[in-house]
């Protein structure tokens, strides 16, 4: 896709069967190179994580299994965020109830899900879609939580209190090195040290 395509996409308005047809058309041909979301009315092109964003889920799902055995954390699943301009999201990971999204498609109802997880990227748009759009789009959608784990700046930030006006009520920020609870229902500590090995 060029440049020029891709801004008349994110500049367009359309349906969300619209964006569905061309996020699905658009997967087959990119092989997977990219991945599309639907967010504020406008489609949104994500880049393939890099190993260090990839690490960081797996450094996020390492923790959650150690402390919450009885819960998934799911890479790649599409959500539903219907309260936000009818968007479409593909979060870094979604911790949820084991076997949560057995039998969903492509775009799933967010109920049931406890956290998504969202690291920056080194792109153009990363200030706006996972600082700003993001948690709106997930606190209007209910979600408990909302972790941030931002490279640009070496820290993670945890939004909760989910208010489907506002996003988050709350926003609380540490460095990479700090532990951060993340309290219940899911009641885990994560010790965010690993995370400076991720920085580029």
């Amino acid at each position: 896709m060029t440049v020029m395509a891709e801004r008349e996409l994110q500049s367009a308005q359309m349906s969300v069967e619209e964006f569905e047809r061309i996020a699905e058309s658009a997967a087959r041909e990119t092989d997977d190179t990219v991945r599309f979301e639907f967010i504020n009315g406008r489609i949104g092109v994500k880049k393939v994580p890099d190993g260090d964003h990839n690490s960081i889920v797996l450094w996020l799902m390492q923790q959650c299994m150690q402390a919450r055995p009885d819960l998934d954390l799911y890479q790649g699943q599409g959500l539903k965020v219907e309260r936000y301009r009818a968007g479409r999201v593909r979060p870094d990971a979604v911790l949820v109830p084991r076997r949560h999204f057995a039998g969903h498609g492509e775009w799933a109802d967010p109920n049931g899900a406890f956290l998504v997880l969202e690291a920056t990227s080194h792109d153009s748009d990363t200030d706006r879609r996972n600082r700003q759009e993001k948690p709106v789009a997930y606190g209007a959608a209910g979600i408990p939580f909302y972790l941030l784990v931002d490279r640009d700046d070496c820290t993670v930030t945890l939004f909760s209190d989910p208010d489907p006006g506002l996003g988050y009520r709350n926003a609380h920020k540490e460095a990479f090195g700090a532990k951060l609870l993340i309290p219940q229902p899911l009641g885990i500590a994560l010790d965010t040290e690993e995370l400076k090995q991720y920085v580029d």
